[in-house]
């Protein structure tokens, strides 16, 4: 296969790409963001070296996520000069009991995809616009899907499973899991940096607007926090995570919430946002010293620190913990509120090296080790387009499609 691979990861208020070259060791060509779609979106593309290409604003008006990939499909032609696109590559949030691995899309598995859609509200049907975008204007293009899902696909069955009548885990009701695609790369990453924690047992705290941990061994996924549906586990930017079901039936009887509105409830109203009642960003609740703003961090750092107690439980131990998205990346306080709360555990982070934010920032003598590993969700989604689609690389590129102009 030649030519370029376009990578869609779309969230529900932006998409994120990149444009990759084929082959297995090519780097991101291109990468940029659509952000706040329906509001006002703008578009920011950077090179290789990190120096912006192309930058564009449209008017809110009807420019869904649909008309957001035409926009880059456009974009990316000019981009792609001389490299036809080959494929598109998409993150798709949850792919059911059905898919362990990476696939091609077709008819039969975008039909079942969209029927996943009350299992990963927020994000399902916004993973499926592009590629429905792409179908239409490009119908023999191959596409492929990566599921958050996949990664934790075959976690031990005690670990699926909730305390729930039979018939229910027969008809898929069970723990899914997500943030596979984020979980993959970094440990894969750290099997580069430390091979002996990377054989070990590690915890890896994928923490943003969307905030999962993971805990593996020898680098499978054997539990993490995040369950049947993506609103479960930690205290996320909007999302509430772990909640009493009894306070759910409380609130139908009490103020007649309906499906629909407890919905909105635990997926837009609550977290951070909910708690603080001033903002869903952390970066803004760190600067505010309104003390509602204070409990809400302090209520996302406690719920981390005791989740990661739960999971050490269940590796039997720690070896390493490590850091990744949004705010594990680029929050050096909740990263040292979060290793003071396992101490416990043997954690002890060096306070210049967890200044510095990228790399190792344990102590020399800590027993635990921690890291600080960026995230490449988009990387991570070209890798598997390459390998899904590699045994046509024998027929020459006769799927390559050329990009309008």
């Amino acid at each position: 296969m030649s030519g370029s691979i376009a990578v869609f990861n779309a969230g529900s208020s932006s998409i994120k790409f990149g444009l990759y070259g084929t082959g297995a060791e090519d780097g991101a060509l291109y990468r940029g963001e659509i952000e706040e779609i329906g509001v006002s979106p703008r578009l920011q593309v950077s090179n290789a070296r990190g120096e912006t290409v192309a930058e564009r604003t449209w008017r809110a008006e009807s420019f869904d996520h649909h008309a957001a990939t035409d926009a880059l499909l456009e974009i990316l032609s000019g981009l792609a000069a001389g490299a036809p696109l080959a494929a598109a590559g998409h993150r798709v949030v949850h792919g059911g009991a059905r898919y362990a691995a990476p696939i091609r899309i077709d008819g039969e598995a975008m039909a079942f995809l969209a029927g996943l859609t009350p299992l990963a509200p927020l994000h399902q049907p916004h993973n499926l616009a592009p590629i429905a975008a792409i179908a239409k204007a490009f119908p023999n293009l191959p596409q492929v899907a990566c599921f958050d899902t996949a990664f934790h696909h075959d976690q031990p069955p005690v670990a699926q499973l909730f305390g729930l009548p039979r018939r229910y885990a027969q008809a898929g009701v069970r723990r899914y899991g997500f943030h596979g695609l984020s979980y993959e790369y970094v440990s894969g990453q750290l099997a580069e940096l430390d091979p002996d924690a990377a054989r070990g047992r590690v915890i890896i705290a994928h923490l943003g607007a969307g905030a999962s941990l993971c805990a593996l061994k020898a680098g499978r996924s054997i539990a993490t926090t995040m369950g049947f549906t993506t609103a479960d586990g930690l205290l996320m930017a909007t999302r509430c995570g772990a909640i009493d079901p009894g306070v759910l039936l409380y609130l139908m009887n009490s103020e007649g919430l309906d499906a629909r509105g407890l919905e909105d409830l635990i997926y837009h109203r609550s977290g951070l946002l909910g708690v603080s009642g001033i903002s869903p960003d952390m970066r803004t609740l760190r600067a505010s010293s309104d003390q509602q703003a204070g409990e809400a961090i302090a209520l996302f750092v406690y719920r981390i620190v005791c989740e990661i107690g739960a999971l050490a439980a269940a590796l039997g131990g720690l070896d390493a913990l490590v850091f990744t998205a949004g705010i594990g990346e680029n929050d050096a306080a909740t990263r040292a509120e979060v290793a003071a709360g396992c101490a416990w555990l043997g954690l002890a982070l060096d306070p210049a090296r967890n200044g510095q934010g990228r790399g190792r920032i344990h102590t020399q003598g800590s027993r635990v080790c921690a890291w600080v590993i960026p995230t490449d969700e988009e990387g991570m989604i070209a890798r598997h387009t390459r390998s899904t689609l590699a045994p046509s690389s024998n027929h020459g590129n006769p799927m390559a499609a050329s990009m309008p102009r």
